[in-house]
């Protein structure tokens, strides 16, 4: 599978916010906050074009791609599924992206990047409702569990992101001190983990 190789801070430069690609350093070190980060990257710096409403909506498209890091194929295998479901297309397609096994691990604030989260789960070091999983797109639904294993819990990289007390939305339960975690709910927009405006992807792809 094809993944991207390049600087991460130029995508959250593209997209002018931050995207929380790197963990920790996103917090202490940002480019964003340094001058260089004002202008998105390449040659030409800043762009005085109108911004089109098809851009708009690509720009869009595109942040929530990289926030959860998904190909463009994966991206739209999500969109096809939540198409399918019933309710609003763009809502379904997000709750499917926050349900994502590896984003609610970092929800969880077990980890500060989902890139570190899937690494976690390829390795094998994470717990599903008892069982081991190392597939990072696994489907999360309500009333599922997940934890890490035993001898993992006294990963340095854990130990430090629990430090950060991270807060840990309502549709998840956290029990702390057994590292493990309960989806109680289904996501709501108000604690998705991102703003992102799903309706302008649903007409990106209406085209």
């Amino acid at each position: 599978m094809s993944r991207y190789l390049g600087s991460v801070c130029k995508q959250c430069r593209r997209e002018k916010e931050k995207l929380f690609l790197k963990g920790e350093r996103c917090f202490v070190n940002c480019t964003l906050d340094r001058k260089r980060g004002k202008n998105p990257p390449g040659m030409h710096g800043i762009s005085r074009v109108k911004v089109s409403d098809y851009a708009r909506h690509l720009r869009e498209k595109q942040k929530a791609r990289r926030v959860f890091g998904l190909t463009e194929q994966q991206f739209r295998h999500y969109f096809r599924s939540a198409e399918r479901m019933k309710g609003l297309t763009g809502d379904n397609l997000l709750k499917l992206l926050e349900t994502r096994l590896d984003n609610v691990i970092y929800r969880l604030g077990l980890v500060t990047s989902r890139k570190l989260a899937r690494q976690f789960v390829n390795h094998g070091h994470v717990l599903v409702n008892g069982r081991k999983t190392n597939i990072p797109n696994f489907q999360l639904k309500v009333g599922d569990k997940v934890a890490l294993k035993d001898k993992f819990r006294e990963n340095v990289l854990v130990k430090k992101s629990l430090e950060r007390n991270p807060k840990v939305p309502s549709w998840l339960l956290f029990d702390k001190q057994n590292y493990l975690g309960t989806v109680v709910n289904m996501p709501s927009p108000e604690e998705y983990s991102h703003p992102i405006e799903s309706q302008l992807i649903v007409e990106l792809y209406s085209k």
